[in-house]
């Protein structure tokens, strides 16, 4: 999903259920103005941002209003006043921002004047922005150009044309960037990978079938599954027109490694990594190889250590896109209710990676 589907996604949360609860435990202020929860314990009712300590779920009920938990007999929170419509009014004001942003990708309104179009301090903006979206305004201007450089490289457009159609003044920072933004030259990614070689091989581990593909530059794919037909074709699919090979020789050392970390007898991972990312996904990929082997941490959690303290889901997409399974430990993530919450690659794996990790620490 682009940032700009995240940010327009739109209807009213269930007055209950796992959604509602997701969105009070991550404080996800995208769902100010559409519920708020009360307090049974406390008689207090609460915008779901609310930074008041989390209760516990089955003290917790949901309604549509404030004027629904009123009638109820709740009274309204003083910390963040969930009556106050602001809230609604700063999620409609950073969608014109973005609006704004995506006008003007080539020549991007300083904060200050940004601020101003949409009635804001630029200050305000900024904290606003990163809570609902997830980034600043710097990086998702950064974030749409990429997006608009793989479209029209996608369309077959000259590199050049989709360089400047994407907001770039020229094709420098593209090319000094390119890892970021594509993984390879955008000459490469407009002929969708076609002549980069990729190596790759399929081996027994304690969690199923583990593929390792890598590029001469690093590792750009682990997966894990239960047959290696399945395996092949989705790695094909990510890569259609590259020059794959199966070829266990190169790779050994790189497998060998992932091994000697699922049998608990290495301390982590250490590969050469080729994979393409946004800035804020390496930042949360970052984050998650902080996490100490054995530990977890909620998307929220994570969120914060980037900075993007609303920005939970932003973080779920940055695991779920995450190409190198276990090299960067996306199982660590856990939901706010410490539940395991999705994997990729099963919940059943995600719990018996954690089980590695405990026991060999």
């Amino acid at each position: 999903m682009t940032v700009m589907a995240m940010i327009e996604q739109a209807g009213p949360a269930p007055s209950g259920g796992d959604e509602s609860w997701r969105a009070v435990t991550e404080r996800d202020a995208r769902f100010d103005g559409r519920l708020v929860y009360a307090v049974r314990t406390t008689g207090v009712y609460c915008r779901p941002s609310c930074g008041s300590r989390r209760p516990r779920r089955d003290n917790v009920v949901f309604f549509p209003a404030p004027e629904a938990a009123e009638a109820a007999g709740f009274r309204p929170c003083r910390r963040c006043h969930p009556r106050d419509t602001r809230a609604g009014g700063d999620a409609d004001a950073v969608l014109r921002a973005c609006r704004l942003l995506d006008d003007r990708l080539e020549q991007p309104p300083a904060l200050r004047a940004l601020g101003a179009a949409v009635g804001m301090s630029p200050w305000h903006l900024q904290r606003r922005f990163k809570q609902i979206v997830g980034v600043s305004p710097r990086n998702y201007v950064e974030a749409r150009r990429a997006e608009r450089l793989r479209e029209g490289l996608r369309k077959g457009h000259t590199v050049s044309r989709a360089v400047y159609g994407a907001g770039y003044g020229s094709g420098r920072p593209v090319y000094e960037r390119n890892r970021g933004l594509l993984g390879m030259t955008p000459a490469t990614y407009r002929r969708g990978g076609r002549g980069v070689a990729i190596s790759w091989t399929v081996a027994a581990s304690p969690l199923g079938r583990l593929l390792v593909a890598a590029t001469e530059r690093g590792v750009c794919a682990v997966r894990l599954g239960d047959a290696d037909p399945a395996l092949e074709q989705s790695l094909r699919r990510e890569f259609p027109e590259a020059d794959l090979h199966r070829d266990e020789g190169p790779l050994a050392a790189w497998v060998d490694a992932i091994l000697q970390y699922l049998s608990g007898a290495a301390p982590r991972v250490d590969v050469p990594l080729d994979v393409r990312a946004t800035a804020f996904q390496w930042r949360v990929w970052e984050a998650l190889r902080a996490i100490p082997r054995g530990d977890t941490r909620t998307y929220g959690e994570i969120a914060r250590a980037v900075g993007a303290p609303r920005g939970a889901r932003a973080v779920a997409r940055a695991c779920a896109s995450n190409p190198v399974a276990i090299v960067v430990p996306c199982h660590r993530v856990i939901r706010g209710d410490g539940e395991p919450g999705g994997y990729r690659w099963g919940v059943e794996r995600k719990k018996a990676l954690l089980e590695i990790e405990r026991k060999s620490r």
